[in-house]
């Protein structure tokens, strides 16, 4: 509730500063948000005919943070489709050996593998002979270039791979016990953790940290420190993915009384082997995740299964770039001046423009219907503008990015005049407040909204 009250707080002062002003002087804005105009990358063109409204350092090299979701996005959808399926499926061949072909599927959760192994079928009081794994539809790769190595902890850029599971997230449960004693700490599902016990029980505290604390991304040893008064759990990235999923296949063959004590071990799919069973999630739970929800997990994936499919090979960033880099060429995009490393944004390492930006909106809005693309993006209310400019609902249809010193917001606006805008609006500031630089982005879409 206090958010929400000082972001209404926030929006009153600035329909008092925008109605004071009778057009988009953005020189003004700036000073009343107090940043710097060096910071500050913006462009916004008429939808209908690409006409330029506004532009400030609009081809000047920004991070586009989470609104880069919208490029890799659009252009994975064009080579898997709106009907695409994630899919994780379990194979039998003529000698009696089961396969199970991974389809890197964010939404496969452990009940799901549960599910597809009970229709592994043998006689009474055998063993199952041979199982393997094909995790050939992506790369090796768990992470894009320039993710925060120091970073790995947070929950919100798990590690990422044909081997997704449960989000590829787990729970750390911290219990306390007698008072001034250490905590109880233990793990939701079974994981090898180790864990160096720094807590203590309060009466009446909870401040709990996990951290690594040598900072080794390989190593499954945490830290774990801070007072507790009542339970706490915590939700961390899985570090080896393989091994987690392994584990939760050992507890699926244990749910359904199946002996196995064979080896996982890789291989292709043959090509006479029989589907047995599939478990499938749509490309339509990915569309809300990415565009209104921001999800790095499904972005990165999914951009990497679009490059898997548009070179016939496995999924890796250079084959999403190549299908990226088609997609622009396919609708005449100069993507000369821009830079991607991952397909999320998440990375600091990615640059594009204001312009870009919104030459990519104009041409999406034409190569679809624009009362339904619009719907895809969240408006106030939804996603990631959860609490932003509720005067804005159901006029607003826009993507947000943050990061440290970064904030942007790119989409469409709906005009009081019935005109369409397409914008991009970035701060990179390194002293200015995250609420002053959301604060600039609101000042401006409303005088948008309100005069043009």
């Amino acid at each position: 509730m206090k958010r929400i009250f000082l972001t209404l707080i926030t929006l009153l002062f600035a329909q008092n500063f925008v109605m004071a002003n009778d057009s988009l002087m953005v020189k003004n804005i700036l000073k009343y948000t107090k940043l710097p105009k060096g910071t500050v990358s913006l462009s916004i063109k008429e939808l209908e005919t690409g006409k330029i409204i506004k532009e400030i350092n609009s081809d000047v090299q920004i991070s586009p943070a989470s609104t880069q979701k919208i490029l890799t996005y659009f252009a994975s959808e064009r080579v898997l489709g709106k009907h695409y399926n994630f899919s994780t499926s379990l194979y039998k061949t003529k000698n009696g050996d089961y396969y199970i072909l991974l389809g890197a599927d964010p939404y496969l959760t452990n009940k799901d593998l549960n599910e597809l192994i009970s229709h592994i079928k043998l006689p009474k009081d055998s063993t199952l002979k041979n199982l393997y794994i094909d995790d050939t539809i992506l790369d090796n790769n768990n992470w894009g270039e320039g993710w925060q190595w120091d970073d790995c902890l947070n929950p919100l850029m798990p590690k990422f791979s044909s081997y997704n599971i449960d989000k590829n997230l787990y729970t750390i449960v911290i219990t306390p016990t007698k008072p001034n004693s250490p905590a109880d700490i233990f793990t939701d599902i079974f994981y090898p953790t180790a864990f160096i016990n720094k807590t203590l029980t309060s009466f009446n505290t909870n401040n709990v940290k996990i951290t690594k604390e040598d900072n080794d991304i390989s190593s499954d040893a945490l830290t774990v420190s801070g007072e507790v008064a009542k339970t706490v759990k915590i939700k961390i990235p899985v570090n080896y993915l393989r091994r987690y999923f392994i584990l939760r296949l050992d507890d699926a063959f244990a749910e359904n009384n199946i002996v196995y004590t064979g080896k996982y071990n890789r291989a292709k799919l043959p090509k006479n082997a029989e589907l047995i069973a599939k478990i499938e999630h749509p490309m339509s739970n990915a569309t809300k995740d990415i565009l209104k929800n921001s999800n790095n997990l499904v972005a990165e994936t999914v951009f990497k299964l679009a490059g898997g499919k548009y070179a016939n090979n496995s999924g890796s960033h250079s084959n999403a770039m190549a299908m990226f880099n088609n997609y622009c060429q396919e609708n005449k995009i100069d993507c000369s001046n821009i830079r991607l490393t991952d397909g999320s944004g998440v990375s600091k390492n990615n640059l594009v423009t204001a312009n870009f930006m919104t030459d990519f909106l104009i041409t999406t809005a034409n190569n679809y219907v624009y009362d339904e693309i619009k719907t895809l993006f969240a408006t106030s209310g939804e996603g990631t503008l959860k609490n932003r400019m509720p005067m804005l609902k159901d006029k607003l249809y826009a993507k947000t990015g943050t990061l440290s010193n970064i904030s942007g917001i790119t989409g469409y606006l709906e005009a009081k005049s019935g005109k369409i805008y397409a914008f991009a609006i970035y701060e990179t500031d390194g002293k200015s407040t995250e609420s002053s630089k959301k604060l600039f982005e609101e000042i401006i879409l409303r005088e948008l909204y309100n005069k043009y």
